[in-house]
């Protein structure tokens, strides 16, 4: 029986990181099934989900340790993700504005108080093309629950947007 795990890699980035943790799991007789991994600010960091043989896990995980001798820290726990219960929404929160402090906090407390779970989050930090200007830019996908009122969490959004001094957009998802 395979046993789904998520991964989560952090060190100095270097070529062939991904080589060796994608060597670990295949000479496991794990599958690769999604990841998310970017450098940011000289280091190499990501998510993975994989499956492995159930009896190869244990020796999995040992050698995955071993990956810390390279300066890779990973850490693995298993998958085991239960479904949200109810009908859900899934919709795109795209905002840009001036950069500040506090935007992800303020934009992730306001979700949070209406029950929404962010499940992909995207942000950077630009230069505006005409004045150079620091930009912050997001993209969040969001999971809305059934309970939500939609109207209000519009309402409660472009309050904060105002106060942030921030553009968004809320939409289905593509």
């Amino acid at each position: 029986m395979a046993i789904p795990l998520i991964m989560t890699v952090l060190g100095p980035d270097r070529p062939g990181l991904v080589d060796v943790l994608a060597s670990v799991v295949a000479d496991h007789g794990g599958n690769w099934l999604d990841s998310r991994m970017c450098h940011l600010g000289g280091h190499f960091a990501g998510i993975v989900r994989v499956e492995v043989p159930g009896e190869k896990e244990h020796m999995l995980r040992q050698q995955i340790q071993g990956l810390s001798l390279r300066g890779l820290q990973v850490t693995v726990v298993r998958d085991e993700a239960t479904a949200t219960p109810g009908i859900r929404r899934t919709m795109v929160l795209d905002l840009v504005g001036n950069d500040r402090p506090g935007i992800v906090q303020q934009i992730s407390h306001t979700l949070a108080s209406h029950g929404v779970n962010v499940e992909d989050l995207h942000t950077e930090r630009t230069s505006a093309p005409w004045s150079g200007e620091p930009l912050f830019e997001a993209k969040l996908r969001i999971d809305i629950p059934e309970s939500c009122k939609l109207p209000q969490l519009r309402a409660d959004l472009e309050k904060i947007a105002g106060e942030l001094m921030v553009d968004f957009t809320l939409g289905l998802k593509n």
